[in-house]
């Protein structure tokens, strides 16, 4: 266990480093870290919208699916399968989207606070200061909104994962049937996950016009 902690801690401090590293890297040519802010938003909300597509197609997946003939089950099987692999990969990039935006998020935060106390000027101070304060709190508004849709993606996922196991122990038509029960519950979820994902992109829209005036 404490082999496992230290790792886990040299880890920590190597990605932290390594993130430092790159920040100070593009600093260089321009490329500041308020832009990579931006641009990790951005691709955020992209990554968002592409999980929105495929949770959409793996829902009319399991549509056709409780729909079909037994003697076509084992290839429903594959597709849906592949459906639901699909879904995971494109959760899995919405959450690193997410680390990513933190990330350097926290990076810009510390660096802007500490920069505070190079003022001379105490009105060009305070009115930073204020800036800071707003940036900080709309920024602490649309990753509170990121997460939330990004939570959701999980309960789908597993109710995807069990009725995919259960099709694939069960290829006859007695599964179907069961599988039918399930489809207007994860119809309702994902509906629910795409309203969550589309506040998300809204608030990340905001936030990217707002720090860009």
């Amino acid at each position: 266990m404490i082999r496992k902690l230290a790792l886990s801690l040299c880890l920590v401090g190597l990605f932290s480093a390594c993130s430092t590293a790159y920040y100070g890297a593009m600093e260089k040519v321009g490329f500041h870290k308020r832009d990579i802010l931006v641009s990790r938003v951005e691709k955020a909300s992209e990554a968002q919208q592409e999980a929105q597509e495929q949770f959409k197609s793996a829902l009319e997946q399991f549509g056709s699916v409780v729909n079909i003939e037994e003697t076509d089950l084992q290839k429903a099987y594959k597709k849906l399968n592949g459906e639901y692999e699909d879904a995971k990969d494109a959760a899995d990039e919405v959450t690193e989207r997410i680390d990513e935006v933190e990330d350097v998020a926290k990076a810009l935060f510390k660096e802007w606070k500490n920069e505070l106390d190079l003022y001379q000027n105490p009105e060009l101070k305070a009115s930073s200061q204020q800036k800071l304060n707003t940036t900080r709190s709309r920024y602490q508004q649309m990753m509170a909104t990121m997460r939330d849709a990004e939570k959701t993606m999980q309960p789908v996922l597993l109710t995807f994962r069990d009725n995919v196991l259960y099709l694939k122990h069960n290829l006859n038509a007695q599964a179907i049937g069961a599988l039918r029960s399930e489809f207007r519950s994860l119809e309702s979820n994902i509906n629910t996950l795409i309203s969550r994902m589309n506040r998300s992109i809204e608030s990340s829209n905001r936030f990217i016009a707002d720090i860009k005036e």
